[in-house]
């Protein structure tokens, strides 16, 4: 098999990872089997050592330059630490369809800062597309719907618009890391670090699950969460984007709501509305207007 096929594999198959996540997560929650910042640690921890080991077999250099010791640690707070806990926290409380959606939003938030920090200039093209991903996030926020997968719709949209705030904080901050050095080695050392920046908070919850309590499907779906969701995603995501570049990895993002919305439709129920449809029109078209290039008039 052709290497450019093997990393359109390894890109699709870490959006399905990822869509696959979501309903896992819901249903361990949902199953009363372990709360969120508990299935937090513990994917970070496993995934952190399954790094380690693979660090065993595959040793690669990861030496880092002193100066890059305080963006590595940042990138470990809100790539993994603040990410993490709001992302999980917020599906707990909504629908998948809304957490995948409103993550779609970081491009949008890209650009949104580096108009304010940066003071790039922001064409007609750009304005329209933030202005359509506001008005896509604003339908999800604002939409009522009953359901006992989402308990707090509301609350639970805005901590994954506070999450994808932290990850646009993230893509920016680890960026320059990820052409310095080995990216594999840059994710296992920012997990390392986001784990004991979440130990604390999620000790609790880690201390109240009742293990024996789990049964097959609930010890499936953490494998799914932890595995396939995390580990496995970030690696297939990393050899995507050094074989295929970073504008092709990021075009398969646009899968992962369809994947997420038929997944959660057949083993959550969650209902596929006129407002989810219509969020994800704008959101699609507010991204795809934000990442093209277009005159400054």
């Amino acid at each position: 098999m052709q290497q450019n096929t093997k990393a359109h594999l390894a890109l699709l198959g870490t959006n399905v990872f990822f869509a696959i996540n979501l309903t896992a997560i819901k249903y361990i929650i949902y199953g009363g089997f372990a709360k969120p910042f508990a299935i937090n640690i513990v994917r970070v921890a496993v995934s952190a050592a399954l790094l380690w080991i693979l660090y065993l077999f595959q040793p690669v250099k990861s030496v880092v330059n002193k100066k890059d010791l305080g963006r590595l640690a940042l990138c470990g707070l809100t790539g993994i630490a603040i990410n993490q806990l709001l992302f999980v926290k917020g599906l707990s409380l909504t629908y998948s369809i809304h957490a995948v959606l409103l993550m779609l939003t970081t491009p949008i938030l890209i650009t949104i800062f580096a108009a304010w920090v940066l003071r790039e200039r922001l064409n007609n093209l750009k304005i329209a597309g933030l202005l359509l991903g506001i008005t896509g996030a604003v339908i999800l926020v604002t939409s009522k719907e009953n359901s006992e997968i989402a308990t707090n719709v509301l609350w639970g949209d805005m901590l994954v618009i506070f999450n994808a705030i932290a990850y646009t904080f993230y893509f920016i901050l680890v960026k320059p890391l990820m052409k310095s050095y080995n990216p594999v080695a840059i994710i296992r050392i920012i997990f390392t670090i986001g784990f004991f920046m979440m130990l604390p908070f999620c000790w609790q919850e880690f201390k109240e699950v009742s293990w024996q309590a789990f049964t097959p499907l609930a010890w499936l779906s953490l494998g799914l969460v932890v595995f396939t969701g995390t580990f496995l995603a970030y690696l297939f995501n990393v050899y995507g984007i050094k074989v295929l570049g970073a504008s092709m990895a990021g075009s398969y993002i646009y899968l992962q709501p369809f994947f997420a919305a038929v997944i959660a439709y057949i083993f959550l129920g969650e209902a596929i509305t006129v407002n989810k449809l219509l969020a994800a029109a704008c959101i699609f078209l507010g991204v795809y207007c934000c990442n093209k290039k277009g005159s400054n008039s």
